[in-house]
């Protein structure tokens, strides 16, 4: 599933480093603790793999 978000995708970007070990889970904060806690490696890499160029810098409710 993509990123319905530039801030979704930056949040799936950074909770993906700490999955990785290149960034300390301590670190996280908001999202990127949740999407950390609650979604697998590969779940992250599809959100994180996402194209900014044409999304919204966030989701509009709705």
């Amino acid at each position: 599933m993509p990123a319905k978000s530039q801030a979704q995708q930056k949040a799936a970007g950074a909770a993906l480093s700490a999955k990785r070990g290149n960034m300390k889970k301590s670190e996280l904060k908001g999202a990127s603790k949740s999407m950390y806690e609650s979604m697998n490696e590969k779940q992250l890499e599809e959100f994180a793999e996402t194209d900014r160029k044409n999304l919204p810098e966030k989701k509009t409710k709705g």
